[in-house]
């Protein structure tokens, strides 16, 4: 079984976890619809990616008249 054979301080701990923080997303403006988007990603809102249609959005459906 893999024990240290010495103490790890708190100091080389913290040294080690430094790298391991979360970077914040960096969200932008949709040029269509104005939503926030990720950036190189089609928007999920309007379905474009550089200001043309790639994604067809389908109309909303009623899920209830679809159940009975």
């Amino acid at each position: 079984m893999a024990v240290p054979q010495n103490k790890i301080t708190k100091s080389r701990r913290n040294m080690r976890r430094a790298h391991d923080a979360l970077t914040p997303g960096n969200p932008a403006e949709c040029p269509n619809c104005g939503e926030l988007k990720r950036p190189h990603h089609v928007c999920g809102a309007c379905g474009h990616y550089a200001e043309r249609e790639v994604v067809a959005q389908a109309a909303e459906v009623d899920l209830d008249d679809d159940a009975a």
